[in-house]
């Protein structure tokens, strides 16, 4: 194991660590090939101008380098000035220290913005020592919240081994739940449904056929992505992102550059009737899961989110045999289309122990509730054979 120095540099954007160096990090087998971290994605980002102190995300990228000068390890994290495109949801926390007459912002977040998907944040080259690497990059995020007079670091959407790794440094641990599909080695769709319960299927079929009457449905990845496709999409996106967020996070200029940079991870759903193209859903390809993230359409047609989102996506992760697909956060209604409830986690440095000690109890108590929820609804709504009979 490589020997590593004892400090932590900051990057105010990603373009100074550089593609091999970050992405040699972000290559160990157990990060399972996550586009979120790859150094592509997060400088699509800062390159498009999605991500910048002007838009409240100011990047402050973390390293170590090892005795020989060489990167180590890397966290992605950002000075936040406010709380949006996070999905872990801490504005109670900001207004009940505001109301007592404290700063909530700027604060930290080490993420993937804008981007509800776990995947790895301590992230380490694997010929070197990793609880030490980890270990740094946690004190160097709380070192940087003391310099920047922040009110905290946070950890959005960890993988669990770091979380568990985070608790034991001291971080207040939070759970959530997500949906997800897994993959139970099915050969086919049908194969899927087999598996589910008769009144499931039926209703699946139904939805299925009734979502693409008159469409024609094009899976699209690599080469036959091509910029009219991404002016399709990013007109469904503004239009539904307008009406859900009010102001959607993502550019023009950054669907343009995910094109041209990261084709190969892209698998783009999109419906055409009569030659236009009214609706798309944006899925990225990972080495053990698919991840789906944007839905948009400009005519409302029924189960067409269900068709595009989940049953689509279902397809794809069977025939390229992957294990998994995550399809983005809330929304009980996937339980049905064979998305069950799993954990997803966030880990939290609070600088003000008045503030802190608060939380604490509060996501103790959270954790209990979620994990309970989690099991609930499993064992109720379970629409697998096993589960309902």
């Amino acid at each position: 194991m490589r020997a590593l120095k004892a400090e932590v540099e900051i990057h105010p954007a990603i373009a100074d660590i550089g593609r091999e160096a970050w992405d040699r990090c972000a290559a160990a087998p157990d990060y399972a090939a996550n586009p979120f971290v790859s150094y592509d994605f997060l400088d699509i980002l800062e390159a498009s101008g999605c991500v910048s102190a002007r838009t409240g995300w100011a990047p402050r990228h973390l390293t170590v380098r090892d005795e020989d000068g060489a990167l180590a390890a890397v966290m992605p994290l950002y000075a936040k000035s406010h709380s949006q495109g996070e999905y872990i949801f801490d504005h109670g926390w900001a207004e009940a220290y505001e109301r007592a007459g404290g700063r909530y912002y700027p604060k930290l977040v080490s993420a993937s913005p804008f981007s509800p998907v776990t995947g790895p944040r301590l992230i380490v080259r694997e010929d070197v020592d990793q609880e030490a690497a980890r270990r740094l990059l946690v004190l160097g995020g709380k070192e940087l919240c003391a310099r920047l007079g922040a009110s905290g670091f946070g950890v959005n959407f960890p993988l669990e081994s770091e979380w568990r790794f985070m608790g034991g440094q001291g971080m207040l641990l939070r759970q959530n739940q997500q949906y997800h599909w897994l993959n139970a080695g099915y050969d086919s769709f049908e194969a899927f449904l087999a598996a589910l319960s008769s009144g499931r299927r039926k209703t699946i079929r139904r939805e299925r056929r009734e979502a693409v009457a008159g469409l024609e449905i094009h899976r699209l990845t690599g080469a036959d992505l091509t910029e009219d496709h991404w002016d399709a999409f990013f007109a469904f996106y503004m239009d539904t992102g307008s009406r859900k967020w009010g102001q959607p996070y993502l550019n023009r200029r950054f669907f343009s550059l995910l094109g041209e940079r990261m084709a190969d991870k892209v698998m783009l759903v999109m419906a055409r009737r009569d030659g236009r193209w009214i609706a798309g859903a944006l899925n990225l390809i990972g080495g053990d899961c698919l991840f789906g993230r944007n839905w948009g359409c400009v005519e409302d047609v029924p189960f067409l989110h269900f068709e595009l989102c989940y049953y689509q996506a279902i397809e794809f992760a069977i025939a390229r045999g992957l294990p998994r697909v995550e399809a983005g956060a809330q929304g009980q209604h996937k339980i049905s289309r064979g998305y069950l409830p799993s954990a997803v986690y966030s880990a939290h440095f609070i600088a003000d122990p008045a503030l802190r000690a608060p939380v604490a109890r509060f996501l103790e108590e959270e954790r209990r509730a979620v994990q309970g929820e989690m099991d609930w609804l499993a064992e109720e709504f379970s629409p697998f054979r096993e589960a309902a009979s």
